[in-house]
């Protein structure tokens, strides 16, 4: 069966795993493109439904989180802030999938995606949107996603491209 890896859970977010999901956000992105401890928080206490979390051992290593819209422009800023987030809406939109460094090359991210995918379905939304640096297109392709070319967004000064799996 799909995700099963000797001790590794994929579960639901909690309100307790907030700090962990911070120190694992800025082990992985640079501090002009992490999400802040507010907005993990928000999306925690706001959309737990589409936040994911991978333990090993009993540890979160790692977490895929998500908002969702019926806009199909996901490169408002105030979006990663929840701002505008309708969890009926028809695409879910992924924040950020990120894995601690001493847990990668594991195949944690591949399991949090699949998870992800299934549960994205089980919400009945149309599309999964996110925005991805350039050599991370073959990564995302692997689940099914298309590369809908360069986004208008400069998060964080870097140059993202949008990517979109029908569901």
């Amino acid at each position: 069966m799909r995700g099963l890896m000797p001790g590794i859970v994929i579960r639901q977010v909690e309100p307790i795993d907030l700090e962990t999901c911070v120190k694992v956000e800025a082990k992985c992105f640079p501090p002009e493109e992490a999400a802040s401890s507010q907005n993990i928080k928000k999306r925690i206490t706001l959309y737990p439904e589409g936040f994911w979390v991978a333990q090993k051992q009993g540890k979160v290593v790692g977490f895929v989180n998500s908002g969702a819209t019926n806009q199909d422009d996901i490169s408002d800023e105030a979006f990663k802030a929840l701002s505008g987030h309708n969890p009926l809406g028809k695409n879910i939109v992924i924040f950020s999938l990120a894995v601690a460094p001493e847990a990668q090359k594991q195949g944690i991210a591949h399991l949090l995606m699949h998870r992800f995918i299934d549960e994205s379905k089980a919400l009945r939304k149309k599309n999964i949107l996110l925005l991805c640096k350039e050599h991370m297109i073959s990564f995302y392709q692997k689940f099914g996603f298309s590369d809908a070319g360069e986004s208008a967004s400069n998060h964080g000064g870097a140059k993202w491209h949008e990517m979109l799996l029908k569901l």
